[in-house]
């Protein structure tokens, strides 16, 4: 098994742990309903997903009418 021979440093860990940067998901804008949604994944606000309705998506108005 692979043991290291010397300690490694608090600045080698600095400098290798700094190549790693998060980044920003990416985004469109929903044809339907206008609303901010990850790409590829269907709209939380009206269910719909390449323009057609794929999960059935009740708003809180309609609810509270019923």
């Amino acid at each position: 098994m692979a043991v290291p021979k010397k300690r490694t440093g608090k600045s080698a860990q600095g400098h290798r742990r700094a190549n790693w940067k998060g980044s920003v998901p990416e985004t469109t804008i929903c044809p339907n309903c206008g609303a901010t949604v990850l790409t590829h994944t269907v709209c939380t606000e009206c269910g719909t997903y390449k323009g057609k309705q794929v999960s059935k998506k009740v708003k809180a108005e309609e609810k509270k009418a019923e």
